[in-house]
């Protein structure tokens, strides 16, 4: 099931918008290190919080086992969509979407397994159902996405009533080393949201049991898709 196949176009980058941040992103150099040195070391310099600790976090806030069905958003390499793949059986299966080439070559060859499967895709506009996966993860990735609002409704369009949905981003603090790190973001291309926006989207769209928790720089929010 690792194999991966293209459902975008040529395009230089998603929607044509061509910036430092999503240009490093879709560099093959950066694919060959994300996962073992790049990642790791700015995540804990963002927020304190090692890897391990993310993934095992993952798990346990997507409520996931048995044979559910998760869809990874802006997989990269594949670290964190093995990982959730290995807490499933029966049926289950993990399904890692991505825009780079370089990261789902690199997913492939270093992320494969049986319950595991890579698509390349654009996250503004899913090729899933509605209601196709029992949990829907997007893990340091939205404030790259050309349009992340567009990219959140359709997470939540194709999670299933009673799943569970589970982002990480960027976080500006109310303060002058926040809103200096919104001026780094706007000349970078990526992204700084403040407390309100996924918290007020999830609720908007009906979702329940919703959960912000805030580790320096990024943000973790999660809720559920009512029964």
């Amino acid at each position: 099931m690792a194999s991966w196949k293209s459902r975008a176009g040529s395009r230089g980058s998603e929607g044509g918008v061509v910036n430092l941040a999503r240009r490093t992103m879709n560099a093959p150099a950066l694919a060959a290190i994300y996962e073992k040195a790049w990642r790791p070391a700015l995540f804990y310099l963002a927020s304190g919080r090692t890897t391990s600790a993310d993934r095992r976090d993952a798990v346990t806030t997507l409520r996931l086992g048995g044979s559910k069905k998760v869809l990874d958003i802006a997989c990269g390499p594949g670290n964190f969509t093995r990982y959730l793949s290995n807490a499933l059986d029966g049926d289950g299966y993990a399904i890692g979407l991505d825009y780079s080439e370089p990261m789902l070559a690199r997913a492939v060859s270093d992320n494969a397994g049986p319950r595991v499967g890579y698509l390349r895709g654009d996250a503004r506009t899913l090729p899933f159902a509605v209601g196709t996966f029992d949990a829907v993860c997007c893990f340091g990735a939205l404030y790259l996405i050309p349009d992340p609002i567009a990219a959140t409704r359709e997470m939540i369009r194709v999670l299933a009533p009673g799943g569970r949905i589970a982002i990480t981003t960027s976080h500006r603090a109310d303060n002058p080393f926040g809103h200096a790190s919104r001026v780094v973001g706007g000349w970078s291309g990526l992204r700084v949201f403040d407390d309100e926006t996924f918290p007020k989207l999830f609720a908007e769209a009906g979702l329940v049991d919703i959960d912000q928790q805030v580790h320096r720089l990024l943000q973790y929010v999660s809720a559920t898709r009512p029964l």
